[in-house]
C-alpha cells in the first residue's frame, strides 16, 4: 500500500508566528510513521486572491494538494478566541476536494488554554467542508515557552501527545479511503 500524504497546514501568515515551530513538529512526528509522508503547508507559500471557492480564488498548487491528500492535520494559533483569517481563506479555496477526508487539529497559543477555541470553531467550519474530525486534539499552550527561538521543542514529553493524535489521524485516514475508493459499501 503506497503512503498516506497528509499535510499539515499551518495556520497563519503573521511574522510573529511561533506556531510555525508547532507545525513543523508536527510534520515530523508524522514522518516517523511508516505508512505516512507528511509535509508543512505553509500559506505564505501559496497566492489566495479574493475570497471563496471561485476558480479564480484557488491556487493551483494548493488545488494538488487536496487532491491527493488522504487527510489533513491543522496546526492554528488562536488569535482573540478564533482562528486566523488567513487559515479561512486557505481553506475556502476548496471544497470538493476535502469531502470524507479526516482532519486533526493542534491549538497553539500563548497562553494556558493551548487554542481549544480555535479548534472548538474550526470543527463547524470543516464539517460544513465535508470533512471528519478526529477526537484526539493537540494543545500547545505557553508556545513561547514549549519552542526556543530557534523552534527546539523544550519538553519532549509533548512528542508522545502529538503521536496519539497522528495514530487516531492515520487510522481514520485508512478508514476513509477505503470508503472513498469504494471498499466499503454504502448504507
Amino acid at each position: 500500500m503506497p503512503k498516506l500524504y497528509i499535510p499539515v497546514l499551518a495556520g497563519t501568515t503573521r511574522d510573529q508566528r511561533k506556531s510555525i515551530f508547532a507545525a513543523r513538529l508536527v510534520a515530523e512526528i508524522g514522518n516517523t510513521f511508516d505508512d505516512v509522508e507528511a509535509e508543512v503547508i505553509d500559506p505564505l507559500d501559496y497566492n489566495f486572491p479574493g475570497d471563496g471557492n471561485d476558480p479564480e480564488g484557488k491556487d493551483p498548487r494548493y488545488t494538488a494538494v487536496t487532491e491527493r491528500a488522504q487527510g489533513f492535520f491543522i496546526v492554528t494559533p488562536e488569535y482573540n478566541h478564533g482562528y486566523p483569517g488567513s487559515l479561512k481563506r486557505m481553506l475556502d479555496s476548496e471544497l470538493k476536494n476535502y469531502i470524507h477526508k479526516p482532519v486533526a487539529f493542534a491549538g497553539v497559543s500563548s497562553g494556558p488554554w493551548g487554542g481549544v477555541r480555535a479548534i472548538e470553531q474550526l470543527v463547524g467550519t470543516v464539517r460544513e467542508m465535508g470533512m471528519v474530525s478526529t477526537f484526539t486534539d493537540m494543545n500547545f499552550p505557553k508556545v513561547g515557552q514549549l519552542f526556543d527561538d530557534d523552534g527546539t521543542l523544550q519538553d519532549e514529553a509533548y512528542r508522545e501527545h502529538v503521536k496519539a493524535a497522528w495514530t487516531e489521524l492515520i487510522w481514520m485516514s485508512k478508514v476513509l479511503k477505503a470508503g472513498r475508493d469504494g471498499e466499503i459499501g454504502g448504507a
